[in-house]
């Protein structure tokens, strides 16, 4: 039995990861990216943004992300475009002054460092460079999955096993928060703001989203100390898949809300 993580999931995440698209419009647009900006895409998975971004700007264009499948999957999707493409965490970018904007879309949660990773990107960016950064906020980042979760964490099948996992997501509870640790590492925090965007889907829609990211933490077997049987992860995604169906409204739809993080930030 294989686990779940991102490298798993690549080849159809941008088919299914819905919420992290609509939330990168909205900080595409904050970021104002101009047509001489060299950028980095922090995060960048299999590079849907990142070909967006290069449609953005005759500067450079780097995506980086530790996940060799996502980065194996962007590789192929932009052939003949002139991006490159490196197998890198936050934690490990050793970039100095080579960037106007790093955009950071769906990415700050799964930092195992955060301030090292902000302190890194603000040694990438050139004086006036300028980072946007968008991910789930508060612990309660999607009051759908958590409700989930709250029943796989009670049910017969999964609970036993469920009480090892140990949650690996940054979150903060503000954007104050938010706002002060990146002061710490250097920005002037020129926006922050927690925003709770809903849109209504439908119960295997939900799920579909669910796994194009949140599932690759709660069903990898690096958050557990005891071993993952194939009957726990069959059990696992039925309690969610029947959550959701529990949530739909008359009309058989499901209002999806998640509670997001935009922040913007300058290096002086």
């Amino acid at each position: 039995m294989e686990k779940i993580d991102f490298s798993k999931i690549a080849t159809k995440y941008e088919e299914l990861a819905t919420v992290q698209k609509s939330a990168s419009e909205v900080l595409l647009k904050l970021l104002k990216i101009r047509d001489n900006d060299d950028v980095l895409d922090l995060g960048c998975g299999t590079g849907h943004l990142t070909r967006k971004i290069r449609s953005l700007t005759n500067g450079k264009v780097v995506g980086i992300d530790p996940s060799e499948g996502m980065i194996r999957e962007a590789v192929e999707k932009s052939k003949g475009i002139n991006i490159t493409y490196e197998v890198k965490g936050a934690e490990d970018m050793d970039y100095e002054e080579s960037f106007d904007v790093i955009f950071c879309n769906s990415a700050l949660q799964w930092f195992k460092d955060p301030e090292k990773a902000i302190k890194n990107c603000y040694r990438a960016l050139r004086k006036n460079g300028r980072i946007g950064i968008q991910a789930p906020a508060k612990k309660i980042y999607c009051p759908n999955f958590i409700e989930a979760i709250e029943i796989v964490k009670r049910a017969e099948k999964t609970k036993d096993t469920f009480a090892h996992f140990k949650e690996p997501w940054f979150f903060l509870e503000t954007a104050e928060e938010y706002r002060l640790l990146c002061e710490k590492c250097g920005f002037k925090v020129v926006f922050s703001k927690i925003e709770t965007m809903t849109t209504e889907q439908t119960p295997e829609q939900v799920f579909k989203i669910f796994s194009s990211g949140a599932i690759a933490g709660y069903l990898n077997q690096d958050y557990y100390d005891v071993k993952l049987t194939d009957e726990y992860i069959s059990a696992f995604k039925e309690i969610v898949k029947k959550a959701f169906e529990w949530q739909s409204d008359e009309k058989g739809m499901v209002k999806l809300k998640f509670n997001r993080i935009f922040l913007i930030g300058v290096k002086e």
